[in-house]
């Protein structure tokens, strides 16, 4: 794995913290259902660029999706917001 490539995840917000930081839960496919349901895995993630200069508003229960590192797993990059 080259250090450009990424692993793209889903979350959902659970807090937000100063500087743009926020508390994010994964979340995982139920094998039984196909749904998405949280996993109980707690990440600190940031805003990107680019929702920061579109001033895009990220709140707690907002779901997200983030882009990880795969050296350093408990850190996220906040990239797309959905509803």
């Amino acid at each position: 794995m080259s250090k450009q490539d990424v692993i793209e995840v889903e979350g959902i917000v659970r807090e937000a913290m100063p500087n743009a930081t926020f508390k994010v839960e994964l979340l995982s496919e139920d094998r039984n259902t196909g749904k998405l349901v949280p996993n109980g895995h707690v990440i600190a993630a940031h805003i990107s660029g680019k929702l920061r200069t579109n001033f895009i508003r990220i709140l707690p229960g907002d779901k997200v999706t983030m882009e990880m590192s795969p050296y350093d797993l408990s850190k996220g990059r906040i990239t797309w917001r959905s509803k």
